[in-house]
């Protein structure tokens, strides 16, 4: 796992917190683990740290990253029968022949021109792998690719059956522009709905900006409220009660964690129809819409969900020891 954020994260860090629920699913699973991670790193096998955890470290940095992770992955090349790589595709470089199995995962949509290189070197027991069919048909130019789903550790969320007409909706995740937050907030004032807002406060230029201009001024404490930065414990208190999740994104989404916290809790989720939307949201777990219009009717109609089923199927797609077992099968 690239360092920049520990494993697991104190708040925001998806697939860090991915790469923390995989080492104690596989341990469970009777495997030994080790990770190899930004410093602070915490798991219940072998942990190693390399690097430093700043998400705006230089490159300069990055390349002694790069040395440091070559240097442990070929001297411990023999020790291990399977690699999972949650970071740089390079990590992989020193091993890329050897016959340790060797799982690449992605997360977001992939830069070919990695992948094509890659496979134009001699390599063994590579397997690709994107956390949608989206995100692979991103990447899908050389080698073996398969779509596995990312997961949610559904024991960490309560199913909450029934809240009440007034509930308020919510939207959670990353404040940049392309999220949507705007279009929440316009959904929730011409329905007259209480939104809940969860997430990280933008850092770059353009986002702060956006924040600042589009989202702060709207922001009243009493129908828009901004709850912060969540932990896992928050995210399932304020999940379980809102009526809906709205998902408003203006990109192509390459899964969206946040949906599937949603649904663990018995939340529906109304979404624009965008990259892994469609993979990710049925008929039982929530709204598929195109327009804004869509998504203002769509409120009207959540109640017709059942937020137990929701959670139930939800559960037997998305859950740690589902997806889990999946990667372990990969080779088999």
């Amino acid at each position: 796992m690239d360092p920049g954020i520990p494993v697991p994260p104190p708040l925001y860090g998806g697939h860090e917190r991915l790469v923390h629920m995989f080492a104690g699913e596989y341990q469970k699973q009777g495997h030994e683990v080790s990770l190899l991670a930004g410093p602070g790193s915490k798991i219940k096998g072998k942990c190693y740290s390399f690097g430093v955890n700043d998400l705006e470290r230089s490159s300069l940095q990055k390349n002694k990253e790069l040395i440091q992770a070559w240097t442990f992955i070929y001297k411990h090349r023999h020790e291990f029968d399977l690699i999972h790589n949650f970071g740089r595709l390079i990590y992989l470089l020193p091993v890329l022949n050897y016959p340790v199995k060797k799982i690449m995962t992605y997360g977001r949509p992939v830069s070919t021109k990695g992948v094509k290189i890659i496979n134009a070197l001699p390599n063994r027991n590579l397997i690709f792998t994107a956390c949608s069919n989206y995100c692979v048909s991103t990447g899908n130019v050389a080698g073996t690719w398969q779509t596995v789903y990312n997961a949610v550790d559904f024991s960490k969320y309560e199913l909450n059956e029934l809240v009440g007409d007034n509930a308020p909706l919510m939207f959670l995740g990353r404040l940049d522009k392309v999220k949507g937050v705007h279009t929440a907030i316009k959904i929730a004032k011409t329905t007259s709905n209480v939104l809940w807002i969860a997430g990280n406060i933008p850092q770059t230029a353009d986002n702060l900006t956006y924040y600042k201009q589009q989202i702060e001024p709207q922001i009243d404490s009493k129908q828009i409220i901004y709850l912060g930065a969540l932990n896992d414990a928050e995210k399932n208190t304020y999940l379980g009660q809102a009526k809906a999740l709205l998902f408003p994104i203006e990109w192509d989404e390459p899964f969206g964690m946040v949906m599937v916290e949603a649904m663990a809790c018995g939340t529906p989720v109304i979404a624009f129809n965008r990259g892994s939307v469609p993979e990710v949201v049925s008929e039982q777990t929530g709204i598929q819409v195109n327009t804004f219009e869509e998504m203002q009717a769509a409120i009207g109609l959540i109640n017709t969900i059942g937020r137990k089923n929701c959670r139930a199927l939800a559960e037997k797609r998305f859950n740690i020891s589902v997806i889990s077992t999946q990667y372990l099968l990969l080779f088999n």
